[in-house]
């Protein structure tokens, strides 16, 4: 399974080595085998000694090898570092920031180009979610124009966007039906994210068409990540 842990705008350079020394000490003495992967804020990335099955990546570049883009970083910063993962498409960057589908396209297919793995997102607002499930899945489908869906290094993250950072998380009926209907389009490893939590890791990881989750809040603290590892690891 894949257990993914988003850090947005949370931790530091210092606090981040620290966590994922915490990490590699729990996968050490575990023997935890999930694919693992940590997205910390641009600032914290670097260098990190960290076993095979723990990947970095980072939460957002533009896709460019470098240039005129205040603000923004390219595949030079990220090579720095030697990262080849990278989050598309997250819904912040979307709703937020305004990110359109083409931008998203664009980005895929440039870091695509350049090997990297990416964990691409989709989702929908809550009055799509109360159209129905149809227009549910139709609105994540449009999130996947563009997007070359055999990409052998893609994963997709299924985040509902009125259940990220609210404390609600989809029901697991609802999950369970919308990860088998997008399961009729998408081949690649599917993800649930939106307010995932130590005491909801277990029912999800459960579900059929769920490849892992991709966590915000819960997993800030690498106790309750490494317990949703853990979690992981029994089933």
């Amino acid at each position: 399974m894949i257990i993914a842990s988003n850090f947005k705008t949370n931790h530091t350079r210092q606090s981040t080595c620290a966590y994922l020394d915490t990490l590699q000490q729990f996968t050490e003495k575990s023997g935890s085998r999930q694919d693992i992967l940590v997205f910390p804020p641009a600032t914290a990335l670097d260098r990190f000694s960290v076993a095979s099955n723990i990947r970095v990546g980072v939460q957002n570049a533009y896709p460019v090898d470098k240039g005129s883009f205040t603000g923004e970083i390219g595949l030079e910063q990220i090579d720095e570092f030697g990262l080849r993962t990278i989050l598309i498409g997250h819904s912040e960057r979307r709703h937020i920031f305004g990110e359109t589908q083409a931008l998203c396209a664009k980005k895929y297919d440039y870091f695509k180009s350049k090997g990297f793995e990416i964990v691409y997102c989709i989702g929908e607002p809550e009055e799509v979610r109360k159209a129905g499930i149809d227009a549910v899945v139709d609105y994540n489908l449009e999130q996947l124009e563009g997007i070359d869906l055999s990409y052998e290094k893609l994963i997709v993250a299924y985040e509902p966007v009125w259940a990220i950072g609210t404390g609600l998380s989809a029901s697991v009926a609802q999950i369970d039906e919308t990860h088998r209907r997008l399961r009729e389009t998408i081949k690649a490893p599917l993800l649930y994210g939106g307010s995932v939590k130590p005491e909801t890791t277990k029912e999800i990881l459960e579900i059929e068409n769920c490849d892992g989750v991709l966590v915000g809040t819960a997993s800030w603290n690498v106790d309750n990540f490494c317990r949703m590892i853990e979690i992981a690891d029994s089933l």
